[in-house]
């Protein structure tokens, strides 16, 4: 059983530093520098100049002291109630349009082994590190981890649409047109029949495993064995959706990868032509459309800047299992998996001058740009990894390579933070 509790969120203070708009910002993985550039110049206190800060080995230091400004002159306020916190994201996808909505908790941290928790996806020590140290300084959750749990009666989102009915959110639209929307619950009766719902529910991360995994070595750090059992550092912040919820999309995160110069179609055919059954198809769209629509999970496609892709699935998934006997048929028959351990290990990487470097990108505009100008030597298209699919192979304690899902949109970071130490 997961513990659920409701925490005194710091929010900012839109009577000090005005719309909510100017001062929120998507998570720190998703800002390049000059993402970051325009939203410092949003407003002097944009979470951005905490979250990612920049400079020498002192930024992190620096980071903490501009939070500890902004908490003590006011700009950010704390809750005087414990609550539990309503949020929702409204987005467009292809010109239609979504709400996702979830609850931000604390949840209590817990060790893979027990279950209660589930990962999906391989992490790597250089984003735990910065992010450690940014927790060190600032002794706070500034951005939630991003977990799902079923729902599928539909009683939380019963419970929370009746609890929010008529009360008017904060709001504020990201830089990059998502609209987040925040209430507080303190009613403690709602709270503790959230807490009696989700708790007994196993949470899959969907995205945030660095963060989750830092949220651990910082309690392991910290939290002796005679810490109290509600010691802030003993839980971390995290949104919470059913995975029924209508707005839960998982885009696919396509591969550019350079490193291969003079790559064609025809050297992809003579690669690849043993392994793959390959057709040719007209467009990056109608590529797409053959992947996902005919072919389905294990297929890719492959397209080096000519109008012509080659869409293809093996001839024999049994030659995944001597390339990854290490994992189970579920894994292998993934196109990722397919990808990376027999497309990226065996084959091209040999055939790469010096090191191949991946570029990730989620529409098709952006490989089509990317053909376009030649940023790349060759781009793959992936089939998209369902929620059913990742839980299924967390629950078997596998994990895929990483950027294998895209929950979208990310969760933004602002809206109200989680404090370490004794509040």
């Amino acid at each position: 059983m997961a513990e659920i509790q409701a925490f005194r969120g710091f929010r900012y203070d839109l009577g000090r530093v005005g719309p909510l708009s100017g001062v929120i910002a998507p998570p720190y993985d998703v800002i390049d520098s000059a993402l970051r550039e325009r939203l410092a110049g949003l407003h002097a206190c944009n979470i951005v100049h905490v979250d990612l800060p920049v400079g020498g080995e002192d930024r992190y230091e620096r980071a903490g002291r501009m939070w500890k400004d902004w908490t003590r002159s006011g700009m950010i306020q704390q809750d005087s109630a414990r609550s539990i916190y309503v949020y929702e994201q409204s987005f467009s996808v292809d010109g239609e349009s979504f709400v996702r909505r979830g609850i931000l908790a604390r949840v209590h941290i817990e060790s893979w082994s027990t279950g209660k928790i589930l990962a999906h996806e391989d992490t790597f020590a250089g984003p735990k590190q910065d992010r450690l140290r940014l927790m060190e300084a600032t002794a706070a959750n500034l951005s939630p981890v991003f977990g799902l749990f079923d729902d599928d009666n539909g009683e939380v989102q019963r419970l929370i649409e009746s609890a929010i009915l008529r009360k008017p959110p904060v709001e504020g639209t990201d830089i990059l047109g998502v609209t987040g929307r925040l209430w507080a619950i303190s009613d403690q009766s709602v709270i503790a029949k959230l807490a009696g719902l989700v708790g007994p529910r196993e949470i899959l991360i969907a995205d945030g495993h660095h963060r989750y995994e830092t949220c651990l070595h910082f309690r392991d750090q910290h939290v002796g064995a005679d810490a109290a059992a509600d010691d802030p550092r003993r839980f971390t912040l995290m949104m919470l959706v059913p995975t029924s919820d209508p707005g839960l999309l998982v885009l696919p995160t396509h591969r550019l990868f350079q490193g291969l110069p003079g790559i064609n179609l025809e050297t992809v055919r003579s690669l690849l032509g043993e392994s793959f059954e390959l057709v040719g198809v007209a467009a990056t769209r109608d590529a797409y459309d053959r992947l996902t629509l005919e072919l389905g999970q294990g297929a890719l496609a492959f397209g080096t800047g000519t109008n012509t892709w080659l869409v293809g699935r093996l001839r024999n998934p049994e030659v995944m299992a001597g390339v990854a006997a290490d994992h189970s048929a579920a894994w292998r028959g993934l196109s990722v998996s397919v990808l990376h351990r027999l497309v990226v290990d065996r084959i091209l990487s040999p055939k790469a001058t010096g090191s191949l470097t991946t570029n990730y990108v989620h529409s098709l505009a952006e490989v089509d740009s990317a053909l376009t100008r030649h940023e790349c030597d060759l781009a793959v298209l992936v089939h998209p990894v369902s929620v059913d699919e990742t839980a299924t192979l967390a629950r078997g304690g596998e994990r895929m390579p990483q950027k294998s899902t895209y929950f979208y949109p990310k969760l933004q970071t602002g809206f109200v933070f989680n404090p370490l130490d004794s509040h």
